[in-house]
């Protein structure tokens, strides 16, 4: 049996574990544009009332973190997650930044009846929405799929409709994905289909959007299970076909202040990251952050092997058992890509972050069927994966959705 009694938590923690390994660079790639647009950001800021839903989770926290330190005239924070939330707080509470007085933080959930009387009563300049299901694993049944388009589509195209009856709102920015440009999986697919719900409202609600990387070690993230792995004595275990671009929370913070702030209507924010040099194998990863903790992988050829070898190891022979794999489950594509080649891509705004301005929706109609569609798919007695799939691609017909009848939870 491993024994971990003798290995610090801190040791095995990814804040101690250097990020800058991973994506190359010893300081957020957002540092310099930051920097430069400091004054104008800190001016609208300070004005501004801002509403932020999902602000507990890796990403939305990272962000609150990073809004905070511009001191908002008003900042409610909303989250599911009571425990996730309480502890934001917690952490905000004992940092150096001043929180204004107008501060709220509620566990209630957008699409909620809570969150529907909240915003009848509360005006803001700013909506961000980090509330998202990121798992490509959740469209493995129909009842997590259904979940994953009300989180992710739904509930934001009902908050756009009462939103455009309202006056004032300056900017709804809602988070997206490199999984929604050619998307190979349902989830990619929701997000490109959030944008073009976003577009569809655009002349009513401003709206803005980032195309995030992957979070580096961000909670139910592969990077975070190696270190979930080693706390619990267990195998770590990674595809090796699978490629993947990677930013800070630090960075993620700060690429969505931009975007909400500084962005145009209908523009697309994302990290300016060269394939060549900055899409790194899950594998390699692993093998990264054994070696900063000192241990040298033993690599089994299956997961049995794995997950049985881990009973004989001992902590002090500073050797780990690793199962590395190539994918074959559904949804996995082996790189990800933040604009198409018919895309128009801006890359002179600023020295780190690209943005592309979307056009108008051109086929609005086909937003509203695929919505139609959904809707009436929620009301039937039964619900059926291949429907929904067929609903979402009305939206999105470039989905290129391979069922491989075998998905991420059914392995290690």
């Amino acid at each position: 049996m491993i024994q971990m009694e003798n290995v610090l938590l801190s040791e095995v923690s990814p804040e101690h574990y250097t990020v800058s390994k991973i994506t190359g660079r010893k300081k957020s790639m957002f540092a310099d544009d930051i920097c430069n647009n400091k004054t104008t950001l800190m001016s609208i800021i300070n004005a501004a009332k801002i509403l932020v839903i999902g602000a507990a989770g890796s990403v939305g926290s990272a962000f609150v973190r990073q809004l905070a330190m511009f001191t908002p005239k008003t900042l409610h924070v909303v989250d599911i997650s009571e425990n996730n939330l309480v502890e934001l707080v917690r952490d905000l509470r004992c940092s150096s930044v001043v929180l204004p007085d107008d501060f709220l933080a509620l566990p209630i959930a957008l699409g909620s009846i809570e969150m529907e009387r909240f915003l009848e009563t509360h005006q803001y300049d700013y909506i961000l929405n980090f509330s998202a299901l990121k798992h490509v694993r959740s469209e493995k049944d129909p009842f997590s799929l259904i979940r994953m388009y009300n989180t992710n589509v739904g509930n934001v195209h009902n908050l756009l409709q009462k939103l455009t009856r309202q006056n004032g709102i300056k900017k709804f920015f809602s988070v997206s994905s490199d999984k929604a440009v050619n998307p190979h999986n349902v989830m990619g697919a929701t997000k490109i289909f959030m944008e073009r719900v976003h577009l569809l409202h655009s002349d009513k609600v401003s709206f803005s959007t980032a195309r995030f990387a992957n979070v580096a070690f961000s909670d139910g993230s592969l990077l975070h299970g190696f270190r979930m792995r080693l706390q619990k004595k267990q195998p770590i275990a990674a595809p090796v076909d699978t490629k993947r671009y990677f930013i800070s929370h630090e960075e993620a913070g700060q690429l969505c202040l931009l975007s909400c702030f500084l962005g145009e209507n209908r523009d697309v924010y994302f990290p300016k990251l060269d394939p060549d040099a900055n899409l790194v194998a899950f594998s390699d990863i692993a093998l990264m952050y054994l070696e900063f903790l000192g241990f040298k992988p033993v690599i089994y050829k299956t997961e049995d092997e794995a997950r049985n070898a881990s009973f004989d190891f001992d902590v002090t022979s500073k050797i780990w058992p690793c199962y590395f794999f190539n994918s074959s489950t559904t949804g996995e594509k082996p790189f990800e890509e933040f604009y198409t080649d018919t895309d128009i891509v801006e890359l002179n705004r600023y020295k780190a972050a690209g943005v592309l301005n979307r056009k108008q929706n051109t086929e609005p109609q086909q937003i509203l069927d695929a919505i139609e569609k959904m809707e009436e798919i929620k009301l039937k007695a039964i619900w059926n994966k291949e429907e929904i799939v067929s609903a979402i691609k009305i939206a999105v017909p470039e989905l290129f959705h391979v069922e491989k009848g075998r998905n991420l939870d059914q392995g290690m």
